[in-house]
């Protein structure tokens, strides 16, 4: 049988089957449906647990031998195969085949794959582990369908929020849940449980002192200059390594000066870089204040601070970092 990731839980309170398939590109949902099924076996007395890496030297009688082979231990045991193609080849099938014909007793199956295409669909190993247990196929989320799952992410914790907390947070992250995740978990520590609206998240995110390194780097591409001082403020006090904070200003400042050598390829560049859609806005705002020269010199006092913070240099490194990123979120042509 099929079964989205948000009806796995009420599956599994219905009885464990002999075999679980968890499939998909979505890393995050793939993760917690994996963790879900091994929680409820360790419940039910699964202590044991023999995990198979299958790539393309994988010997398939090691399977077959340990499904045949009694627990030393008298408890439940879990083989897991972990199979990123998708493709067991025949040896492979025929083997998966064999074992869901009759599987053993006390113990459980579960393979996970990345995205199966429609040929493996038709196999006859996934055709099996269909009837005689669970397939999990796990899809990115769009529109409102990821407005429904952050909507019960944010109410698992206790927060109830409205439509502009959710687009706020579908907008940071463009359909990564493992990153929505942390949204709402970092959301979650600075406000805690209760009615959250979108003034209180940005009331306690400019208030609250953990900020992070990405958040530094995307208030001074912003323009934010006042926000960007209190923001370094605080990774220096926090102890912050600042080489790290140096690193993620050079990889924007790089592609920044390349840009604006010739500002028309902005966009392609952009993406091809990997740059999602909602920072590359704010590279253009930058991109808007800064001449290639600005950019060149920017560039240069980062290989200062590279310097400071091997020792290879003297004077306070946290005073070049203020500078960089206080001349990067003003205007400088």
């Amino acid at each position: 049988m099929q079964a989205r990731p948000d009806q796995l839980d009420q599956s599994l309170q219905q009885g464990l089957r002999p075999a679980y398939l968890v499939s998909g590109d979505e890393p995050l949902q793939v993760m917690e449906a994996l963790d879900a099924i091994r929680a409820t076996c360790r419940e039910q007395g699964y202590l044991e647990r023999e995990v198979f890496e299958v790539n393309k030297d994988f010997d398939w009688q090691n399977f077959t031998d340990e499904a045949a082979t009694m627990s030393l231990f008298s408890s439940r045991k879990i083989i897991e195969l972990r199979m990123p193609t998708g493709k067991p080849g025949r040896q492979g099938s025929a083997a998966i085949k064999d074992y869901l014909q009759n599987p053993p007793e006390d113990y459980l199956l579960i393979i996970s794959t990345g995205k199966l295409d429609k040929g493996s669909k038709n196999a006859a190993w996934f055709k099996a582990i269909d009837k005689a247990g669970v397939v999990v196929q796990c899809w990115p989320l769009q529109g409102a369908q990821l407005s429904s799952w952050l909507k019960q992410r944010f109410a698992d914790r206790g927060m109830q929020v409205d439509g502009e907390v959710v687009s706020y947070v579908s907008e940071r992250v463009e359909g990564n849940l493992l990153a929505a995740a942390q949204e709402i978990e970092k959301l979650h520590l600075l406000l805690g449980p209760g009615k959250v609206d979108i003034h209180s998240i940005e009331q306690s995110i400019t208030d609250n002192s953990r900020y992070s390194i990405f958040e530094l780097v995307d208030t001074a591409l912003r323009g934010s200059s006042s926000r960007v001082h209190k923001i370094i403020d605080n990774l220096a006090a926090e102890g912050q390594e600042p080489i790290l904070v140096n690193w993620a200003l050079t990889k924007d400042i790089r592609l920044l000066t390349q840009i604006s050598q010739n500002p028309a390829t902005a966009d392609t560049v952009l993406s091809r870089s990997g740059v999602w859609s909602s920072r590359q806005t704010l590279f253009k705002q930058c991109l808007s204040r800064h001449s290639e020269r600005s950019f060149r010199q920017l560039l240069v006092r980062c290989f200062k601070i590279d310097q400071l913070s091997k020792g290879m240099a003297q004077g306070d490194v946290w005073d070049e970092l203020r500078a960089v990123t206080a001349r990067l979120s003003s205007r400088q042509r």
